[in-house]
């Protein structure tokens, strides 16, 4: 079952550890088969208050992205980006597409 990687970063300071953090990324991302759904852009507030950058990376399955986040490769540039932004980072399931909203109730 597909699988993301989420993170809303804050305080970001684009300069140089960013920029190499971005050019390599997309590297460690490739044998997990791991891509960008979301990675910034301008969202439309539509309740409460939003200061986060938003990023988004859609994996196969919980394995791989945990695999990716682990892997060697992607630790080594992390760091880059840790010392350079704060924020939040999950990984998570995604749902079947047959999911209703009400699956998460309990049964019963």
């Amino acid at each position: 079952m597909t699988a993301y990687a989420i993170a809303q970063l804050r305080d970001v300071n684009v300069g140089a550890d960013i920029v190499e953090y971005l050019r390599r990324i997309d590297a460690t991302l490739e044998p997990f088969g791991g891509r960008f759904i979301i990675h910034g852009g301008e969202p439309e507030v539509l309740e409460g208050a939003w200061t986060h950058t938003l990023i988004v990376i859609e994996f196969p399955d919980l394995d791989r992205a945990r695999a990716w986040y682990r892997s060697p490769a992607y630790q080594e540039i992390l760091p880059l980006r840790t010392r350079n932004s704060s924020g939040d980072a999950v990984l998570i399931q995604g749902v079947d597409e047959d999911h209703k909203a009400t699956d998460v109730l309990a049964p019963g």
